[in-house]
């Protein structure tokens, strides 16, 4: 019975914190991810590892298919990680009744291919792997156990960038090709902490700004970004997405807290503060970073999903 799924981890270039309010972004799949492998197991239990990039183990915990799961109300379980497996059990238990019902018994491993700090969607890719066994919708399950616009769910699900936009629920994730000629002047760089994204939700929501205008001038650029000729151009249209984003949710931008001296554009990807930035550099820009203490640097030939 072994089974084996896998899903992209994302990346999200324009339309951080606007996406949720319906604005059209730009997300690409990165060539690291995580996959599930499922296996027979004993009878009524699901064994759960998770391993790291390394492939050491991280977590470990057997669940009693009908104690933990259909009758979750009678414990409470302390491990995070296993509340939150759970949790994302019995979502797809709600969407699929038929799932995880039997006499069968599972051992699940979830390998992920990047460390658990960069952000590229550990708990997405979860999901997405969940809900391809479980036969169930992956926003759908997404939206009943985290917060989101499901922008990383459809990078699980796509080998391709993605132009993406959500309203009143209902994703449309549509294929673009965006292959830039100057994509070797390009780096991902990590800010050496993990984001956490829905307390960046949280904090863009709780600004009330009439916010019409900069969604509409976000959504131009994401269409603009898809079809720049030139690096100039490129990081003329980040700039001015920066000063937007920075206007809505009222934070500095990363380049004129972190890089004020840097000599090419600075982006936040997704939640600001942490994970990665996007750089353009005419050269190689790893000495600078790592002068700076930021010794991940990763060119984007290498980052985003190959699609040729």
């Amino acid at each position: 019975m072994r089974k084996h799924f896998y899903s992209n981890g994302k990346l999200l270039l324009t339309g951080e914190y606007a996406v949720l309010d319906g604005a059209l972004c730009l997300a690409v799949p990165t060539s690291y991810g995580q996959s599930l492998t499922i296996e027979a197991g004993e009878k009524g239990k699901l064994s759960w590892t998770s391993t790291d990039e390394k492939r050491h183990p991280w977590f470990a915990h057997t669940f009693d298919l009908r104690q933990d799961l259909l009758h979750s109300d009678l414990l409470t379980e302390k491990d995070a990680t296993a509340q939150r497996l759970r949790e994302l059990f019995r979502a797809a238990q709600q969407l699929n009744p038929d799932f995880l019902v039997g006499a069968e018994g599972y051992e699940a491993t979830a390998k992920l291919g990047f460390p658990r700090n960069w952000g590229l969607g550990s708990s997405s890719t979860l999901v997405s792997n969940i809900a391809e066994w479980a036969g169930v919708d992956p926003y759908e399950l997404l939206w009943r156990t985290f917060s989101g616009s499901g922008y990383d769910i459809a990078c699980a699900r796509h080998n391709t960038p993605v132009l993406y936009r959500v309203l009143d629920r209902k994703p449309d994730a549509e294929p673009v090709n965006f292959n830039p000629p100057f994509r070797e002047h390009l780096f991902f760089v990590h800010l050496n902490q993990k984001q956490d994204s829905r307390e960046g939700i949280k904090r863009y929501k709780s600004i009330a700004t009439d916010k019409k205008e900069a969604l509409k001038e976000i959504s131009g650029i994401t269409g603009q970004i898809t079809v720049c000729s030139t690096l100039e151009a490129f990081e003329s249209l980040l700039e001015r997405h920066e000063q937007i984003i920075s206007s809505l949710i009222q934070l500095p931008t990363a380049g004129e807290k972190l890089f004020p001296d840097y000599p090419g554009q600075i982006k936040s990807l997704g939640a600001w503060g942490g994970d990665f930035v996007l750089a353009t550099a005419r050269s190689n820009p790893e000495a600078y970073f790592k002068s700076k203490g930021y010794t991940t640097v990763i060119p984007y030939g290498n980052m985003v999903l190959e699609t040729t």
